[in-house]
C-alpha cells in the first residue's frame, strides 16, 4: 500500500491532485469514504479543508480559529478512536463511529491533519495506525512542498495581474476614472465579486467612488447614501488609521456595516498612502466567508503601493489645470471689467449728453413758453369774438392747435430737464402698471392689439416716484403700440431676478411690431432721435424714460430685431 501511495502521490502537481489522489487510495485500501485532510494557511487565518461531502469530493476555505482541527494541529500526536460514543469531542462526519487522527510534521512543525473514519466500530487496528504514521510523515512533505508551490504560482499570478492593471490606469489624469476603471479591472482580472477604489479628492466634499463586479450595480445606490469614510467602519477605520485588514468572517467583526440589498462574509480592505497621507482605499467583498487568502491581502498592498503613485501625479496633473483655470477666470474678469468699463463710459457719455441737452432745453423752453403763451391767450380771445360761419375760423384753430401742440413739447422739454425734488415711496410695481394699463386699456383695444399681462405675485415694494414710473410705462406701452399700427401682440411681465449678485424686479414690455433696425438701435435713448418724425414724434420719450430709470438706479436694455419685435426690460433695485 506504502508503494502504491509513493507512486501515485508523488506525480501530483498541486494540493488538490494530491488531496483527491489520496482520498481515492485510502478509499479503496479502507472501505471508507470518510477521510478528511485539513492544511492551515502559512498566514495562520485560515483552515484549507478537503472533504467527501455527499459523496463528492469538496475542497472549501474556514477560519482556523476555533476549527475542531486545531486541538489536534497543536498538539502533534496521532490518535486512534475506536468508539466515539466514549470520546471526548465529536468526529467530522456524523455519522462516524471510529477514527483515526494522523497530524502531518514536517521538520517537527505540523503542516496539517489526515482523518480517516469509518461507520464501524473499531475500524481501525494499530498497524493501521503505524500505517497512517509512516504515509503521513511522507505526505507532509509533498504538502509542504506543495502548498509553497502554490504560494509562489499566486503570487507570480497575482503580479502578472496587477501588472495588467497597471498598464491600463498609468497616465490616467482623472481620478473618476482612475477609481472605476482600476475597480473595473481588479474585479474582472481577480475575479472578485465586489471591488471598490475610494478615493478623496481636496476640492470636494465627498469621496470618488469606482465599484466594479457582478455586484457592484445592486450595492451602487446604498453605497452613494453611506458615510463610507466614517471612524466606526471598516473602510473608515483602514483611512484614519492606514492599517490595512483581512476580515474572513464579517460577522464577527463589529465595525462591519451591513446592507439592505446584500452582506458580506470576508473583506479585504487596504489604504492607498502617500507617505504618511492616505489618498483613498481599495476594498474587495465576497459574499463567502473566508474567501481571501494572504495572497489576495498582499495582492491589494501592492496594487495600492502602485496605485498612489498614479493618484499622485493626477494630483499634480489637476494643481496644474487649477492653475491655468485660474488664469483663465482672470483673463476672464479682466475682460468684463473692461466691457463693463467701457459700458460706464457710454452711460456716462449718455448721461452727459441728456445733462447738456436738459441745461439747453430749460434754457429754450423757458424763452419759448412766454410767446407760446401769449400766443395761445390771444388766439383763444380772437376764436370767442369769433363767429361759426366766418371764413378764417379754421385757420385761427389750426393756429391754437399747433400752438398747443408747441406748448407740450416745450413742456417736456421742461419735464426732462427740471431737477428738483423727487417724491418717492414704497409702491407696489404691479399698481403703477394696472394705473397705467387702465388709461390705455381702450387704446390697446382700439388698436387692435392683444394684451397679455403677467404679473409676479406678492411682488417686493420699490422706492420710487410714482407719477415718474407711470410716465415710464405710458411711453413703453405707446412706443409698443405705434410699431404694431395694424395690431399685433403687447406682453407685459413683472418678476424677480437676480443680477449683479443682487435682487431686482424686472419689468418687460414686450411687443410684435415692426422692430428696430440694427444702426439705430445704440440710437433711441439720444434726445431729439427719433424714426417716427412723419408721425409727429420728438424723440424725448425715451430719453426721459431713460432718465427717469437710470435716475432711481436702473437700467433699461432692449431686445430688437427687424419684423420680429422688441423686447424693453426695465430693472429696478430691490
Amino acid at each position: 500500500m506504502f508503494n502504491d501511495f509513493a507512486l501515485t502521490i508523488s506525480s501530483a502537481q498541486n494540493l488538490d491532485q494530491i488531496a483527491r489522489r489520496v482520498f481515492g487510495l485510502l478509499s479503496r485500501s479502507f472501505s471508507t469514504e470518510l477521510i478528511s485532510l485539513y492544511i492551515p494557511s502559512a498566514d495562520e487565518r485560515l483552515m484549507r479543508e478537503f472533504i467527501n461531502r455527499d459523496g463528492k469530493f469538496a475542497a472549501q476555505n474556514a477560519a482556523l480559529a476555533g476549527h475542531p482541527a486545531s486541538i489536534f494541529l497543536k498538539n502533534g500526536q496521532s490518535l486512534r478512536v475506536g468508539d466515539f460514543s466514549t470520546a471526548e469531542f465529536q468526529p467530522f462526519y456524523s455519522s462516524a463511529r471510529s477514527a483515526l487522527f494522523v497530524p502531518l510534521m514536517y521538520r517537527r512543525r505540523t503542516v496539517g491533519l489526515l482523518s480517516l473514519e469509518s461507520a464501524h466500530l473499531e475500524a481501525f487496528t494499530q498497524y493501521d495506525q503505524h500505517l497512517m504514521v509512516v504515509i503521513a510523515s511522507y505526505l507532509a512533505g509533498l504538502i509542504e512542498y506543495g502548498r509553497l508551490r502554490e504560494e509562489a504560482e499566486a503570487r507570480v499570478r497575482n503580479l502578472s495581474l496587477i501588472h495588467e492593471v497597471v498598464q491600463q490606469i498609468i497616465g490616467l489624469s482623472n481620478k473618476t476614472e482612475i477609481a472605476q476603471i482600476t475597480a473595473d479591472l481588479v474585479a474582472q482580472y481577480f475575479g472578485y465579486e465586489l471591488a471598490g477604489v475610494l478615493l478623496v479628492d481636496g476640492g470636494s466634499e465627498s469621496p470618488i467612488l469606482g465599484l466594479g463586479g457582478s455586484h457592484a450595480d445592486v450595492v451602487r445606490g446604498e453605497l452613494a447614501r453611506e458615510e463610507l469614510l466614517a471612524q466606526n467602519g471598516i473602510m473608515g477605520r483602514v483611512f484614519h488609521t492606514g492599517e490595512n485588514v483581512l476580515v474572513n468572517d464579517t460577522a464577527q467583526d463589529k465595525l462591519y456595516k451591513s446592507l439592505r440589498s446584500r452582506n458580506a462574509g470576508s473583506e479585504i480592505c487596504v489604504a492607498v498612502k502617500d507617505g504618511d497621507r492616505v489618498l483613498g482605499i481599495i476594498d474587495v467583498e465576497s459574499i463567502q466567508q473566508n474567501a481571501f487568502s494572504n495572497n489576495d491581502l498582499m495582492a491589494m498592498e501592492s496594487l495600492a503601493g502602485v496605485l498612489a503613485t498614479v493618484v499622485s501625479s493626477a494630483d499634480q496633473y489637476e494643481r496644474q489645470l487649477e492653475t491655468v483655470r485660474q488664469l483663465r477666470s482672470a483673463q476672464v474678469e479682466l475682460k468684463t471689467r473692461m466691457t463693463s468699463q467701457q459700458e460706464a463710459e457710454r452711460r456716462l457719455l449718455q448721461a452727459a449728453k441728456l445733462a447738456a441737452v436738459g441745461e439747453m432745453a430749460a434754457g429754450i423752453a423757458h424763452e419759448l413758453n412766454n410767446p407760446l403763451t401769449t400766443v395761445t391767450g390771444f388766439t383763444e380771445l380772437i376764436l370767442d369774438e369769433t363767429s361759426e360761419d366766418t371764413p378764417h375760423r379754421a385757420d385761427i384753430e389750426l393756429v391754437l392747435k399747433e400752438a398747443r401742440r408747441a406748448r407740450d413739447v416745450v413742456r417736456r422739454l421742461l419735464d426732462f430737464a427740471r431737477q428738483g425734488e423727487r417724491t418717492r415711496s414704497k409702491v407696489d410695481i404691479n399698481e403703477i402698471i394696472e394705473d397705467v394699463l387702465m388709461l390705455t386699456r381702450h387704446l390697446i383695444h382700439m388698436s387692435g392689439v392683444q394684451l397679455s399681462l403677467e404679473l409676479f405675485k406678492d411682488s417686493p415694494w420699490v422706492s420710487v416716484d410714482t407719477n415718474q414710473m407711470k410716465q415710464v410705462f405710458l411711453n413703453l406701452i405707446h412706443n409698443a403700440l405705434q410699431a404694431m399700427p395694424t395690431g399685433g401682440n403687447l406682453e407685459i411681465q413683472t418678476s424677480v431676478r437676480t443680477k449683479d449678485g443682487r435682487p431686482w424686479i424686472a419689468v418687460v414690455v414686450k411687443d410684435s411690431g415692426v422692430g428696430i433696425e440694427v444702426k439705430n438701435k445704440d440710437r433711441i435713448f439720444e434726445p431729439f432721435f427719433t424714426t417716427k418724425a412723419n408721425s409727429g414724434g420728438t424723440g424725448l420719450g425715451l430719453s426721459v424714460t431713460y432718465g427717469i430709470v437710470t435716475d432711481h438706479g436702473g437700467t433699461i436694455e432692449v431686445e430688437s430685431s427687424p419684423g420680429k419685435g422688441s423686447i424693453f426690460t426695465v430693472w429696478l433695485p430691490l
